[in-house]
């Protein structure tokens, strides 16, 4: 099964049983996800790290 087959799954899901308003919650936890990963090694990363 492919990766896009399971996010187009997992939307329908969300669509099907009117979870919607977790919408913005997977986003900002992806999104904080990705900035910790793109930081990781540069020198902002003591700086982001204390924010959390």
């Amino acid at each position: 099964m492919a990766k896009t087959s399971v996010l187009i799954e997992f939307f329908h899901f969300l669509k099907e049983r009117k979870k919607l308003w977790l919408m913005p919650i997977l986003v900002i936890l992806v999104g904080i996800g990705l900035i910790l990963v793109l930081v990781k090694g540069s020198a902002l990363a003591p700086f982001i790290y204390s924010l959390f």
